[in-house]
């Protein structure tokens, strides 16, 4: 099958055929069962944390709020991929059509947008935690922590919209994805012509993003290396090491999980630049970071 079809744009209906796995004759019942069990669990554990936080009215606190939203993102990601991909792996059926190609495309990139910016509400929280203590809960009132909640989903909503309105009307000459899963940049590679506002709007996405949350977090770990350490050595005294052990837990975990997260990022694009043969299913298991760590900060004692 080519994938461009002597640049002939192609009339709907579209139907997508994905080519990022080759699955041995025999073997996808395994596969499927794999991704059942890894699905299940994801459902499981994500909805496990959601219920326990809502149904309990001493966590509903600022950071377990928060940790509902990545839960939220992460069912999110899963959700988006995993049902289609475990229907690809039982009937051999590698097709998508446009619409759902287009839905499963923006999931997967909202959930990638939303994790960067609920990890940065995140840091501001632990940084007014840390700083603040005895303001803490003036400063991020419920108000407040609605309204930055609003302010990061909203954000992550604008900057996809965008990155796919800038292609809505692009002809299509090709119908082969190489890769697992529908993405934008997996569809625009069948443009019948280049698509450099796209290309470039793309590039200012993943340049800004990532970089801006980096300053949060690195400002937060800043401040607790630095004032917040030695505001403890002064007022407590050097042998409270207790409490300057749990300044020091409340920002690792974040860290940890942003690390974790933009190494799976790298393993992404580094897919999408690199032959259509890294684009197997392992990838995305590395995609698939764990995304909840929870922490305990000074002002939820």
């Amino acid at each position: 099958m080519e994938n461009i079809s002597a640049l002939t744009p192609l009339k709907q209906p579209i139907v997508f055929h994905l080519e990022g796995f080759y699955v041995l004759p025999g073997h996808g019942p395994f596969f499927f069962s794999l991704l059942l069990l890894y699905y299940a669990v994801t459902l499981w554990a994500n909805g496990s944390v959601l219920c326990v936080i809502v149904t309990d009215q001493n966590l509903h606190r600022p950071m377990y709020v928060l940790v509902c939203n990545l839960a939220v993102c992460d069912l999110l990601g899963a959700t988006a991929v995993a049902p289609r991909l475990m229907m690809h792996f039982l009937t051999g059926q590698r097709k998508i059509a446009y619409v759902p190609a287009l839905a499963q495309a923006f999931s997967v990139h909202m959930y990638g947008v939303a994790v960067q910016t609920v990890l940065g509400v995140m840091a501001y929280d632990r940084y007014i935690a840390v700083c603040e203590p005895l303001r803490y809960h003036a400063i991020m009132t419920g108000a407040r922590l609605h309204s930055c909640l609003a302010l990061a989903w909203s954000v992550a909503v604008l900057l996809i919209a965008l990155l796919f309105i800038f292609h809505m009307n692009s002809p299509l000459c090709g119908n082969v994805i190489q890769h697992v899963y529908c993405s934008n940049r997996g569809i625009l590679n069948l443009a019948c012509g280049p698509t450099p506002l796209n290309n470039i709007y793309g590039q200012c996405i993943a340049a800004n993003a990532s970089p801006a949350v980096f300053t949060i977090l690195n400002q937060q770990n800043n401040a607790v290396c630095s004032v917040c350490f030695c505001r403890s050595l002064h007022e407590l005294g050097a042998a409270d090491s207790g409490m300057r052990s749990k300044t020091f837990q409340t920002c690792a975990p974040h860290l940890v999980v942003y690390v974790l997260y933009q190494i799976a990022s790298v393993v992404i694009i580094c897919g999408f630049a690199g032959p259509s043969g890294l684009g197997g299913p392992g990838q995305r298991v590395l995609a698939r970071s764990p995304l909840v760590v929870l922490g305990r900060g000074p002002d939820q004692d």
